[in-house]
């Protein structure tokens, strides 16, 4: 039962105190206080049986037994019809919105950003100009969540856990941890200054659930939190903002081999991963990382490329997602009653960049918002960048992250796709296992 269903009780046991003992007696005929009897013992067995440990139940029975011995006809129908409504509403609440927990960098940040001091930002033009406002969504307009939500069903856009507004009931439908340019490993990103890594998120999403916990108990957390959605997209900036950082990272990658690196990374997702099971997600969607070496950065920051991605990048994402498939393969068999699935989110842009013309795009290699460099990828979109006229014919929205467009596309296989995209079970399957 809800905390407002357990108010309306209180509500209504004041009530009838008053009622009981300051009020004038009335009196009916013996068969509508038969009649009544029979109805308050309906309503008790089948709605109230199941909350006989509660300080509650205790308060409205000892009224209800004082009206009997009274012969309170009407006050035994109000606490009748009271806690009937009281629990039609506890059983309809069992039916609310799949709640939908989001953690990653920012392909699916919402707004976290926004709100520490970061390089990593969004939150201003033309970022959001599809959205209808610069959002701290680094996209024009929805990101791959946002449509994946939308589609499903899942209620309103998972707000971003840092904004002053998620609090209350609002955290029931979810929350988006995500922060750009954070990672897997805790160092990544640091030349972003602030960001939210893995970790951190974990640790935000600890605190959700102690609020949750206050606010419907823990059996009702635990039931909304094993039915909810998780959704953890993670390693992008592992590669692109760690490994593979202009001058920062030679002596890194002269040090560390590209095979110690990702094991370090698979091996960090693994206890992360654990730990978000832990306490108490059961559905989790892991997304693997992307072909980054297609972006506009990387092909900007690789002229001897030419017209095609750059291969090094790619070869790096290939190789942590052959063994982050393993891992969550790994996870299903291991953890009791948990139920992974792999996105595979490189298979299906790699599809969308090869096949863009039967996928309606008329761009796939350029940025729509740009300021320089041959494929728009040199310099982060921002106020002075120039925008595409119709974005809608781009893949890529800025240097890193794809277009609205982009995202509806890529959305779409995660929901209903085969094995080749998502596996060993799509999104909408998932919801319903």
């Amino acid at each position: 039962m809800t905390f407002t269903g357990w108010n309306l009780i209180l509500q209504t046991a004041f009530n009838a105190f008053y009622y009981l003992f300051f009020e004038s007696s009335i009196y009916f005929p013996f068969y509508i206080n038969v009649f009544q009897h029979f109805i308050i013992f309906i309503v008790f067995s089948k709605h109230i049986v199941l909350q006989l440990k509660s300080s509650y139940f205790y308060i409205i029975f000892y009224i209800y037994k004082m009206s009997i011995l009274q012969n309170k006809p009407i006050l035994i129908m109000i606490i009748s019809l009271s806690l009937s409504m009281v629990c039609s509403r506890s059983n309809g609440s069992e039916k609310q919105t799949i709640a939908n927990f989001v953690f990653g960098d920012s392909l699916v940040d919402v707004g976290n950003n926004n709100y520490i001091v970061s390089l990593s930002k969004a939150n201003y033009v033309p970022n959001g100009i599809d959205f209808g406002r610069p959002t701290g969504r680094y996209t024009n307009g929805r990101t791959i969540v946002d449509i994946i939500g939308q589609q499903l069903g899942l209620g309103d856009y998972s707000p971003p856990y840092l904004a002053p507004s998620t609090r209350g009931s609002m955290i029931l439908q979810g929350v988006n941890y995500a922060s750009g340019g954070g990672g897997i490993l805790n160092q990544t990103g640091s030349l972003f200054v602030g960001r939210l890594n893995l970790d951190a998120q974990l640790d935000n999403f600890a605190n959700t659930k102690q609020d949750i916990i206050y606010s419907i108990g823990e059996a009702a957390t635990q039931k909304l939190l094993s039915n909810a959605l998780f959704s953890v997209a993670m390693g992008s900036n592992d590669f692109i903002n760690n490994y593979l950082t202009p001058l920062f990272s030679k002596l890194e990658q002269q040090m560390v081999s590209p095979q110690a690196f990702i094991d370090a990374m698979i091996s960090k997702y693994r206890l992360q991963l654990t730990r978000l099971y832990n306490m108490g997600a059961r559905r989790i969607v892991v997304v693997n990382v992307g072909p980054i070496g297609c972006i506009p950065y990387e092909r900007d920051l690789n002229p001897t490329a030419g017209n095609d991605c750059v291969a090094f990048p790619n070869q790096l994402a290939q190789l942590f997602n052959l063994q982050l498939k393993s891992l969550v393969t790994e996870l299903s068999n291991n953890l009791e009653g948990s139920k992974f699935v792999y996105g595979d989110a490189y298979h299906i842009v790699n599809d969308i960049l090869v096949n863009y013309q039967s996928y309606g795009f008329e761009n796939a290699n350029y940025a729509c918002c740009y300021a320089s460099g041959r494929f728009g990828g040199l310099i982060p979109c921002g106020p002075t960048s120039k925008v595409c006229n119709d974005r809608s014919k781009y893949v890529f929205w800025d240097p890193y992250h794809p277009s609205d467009a982009a995202n509806v596309a890529i959305a779409k296989r995660l929901i209903d796709g085969d094995v080749n995209d998502i596996s060993p079970i799509n999104i909408r399957q998932l919801l319903k296992s």
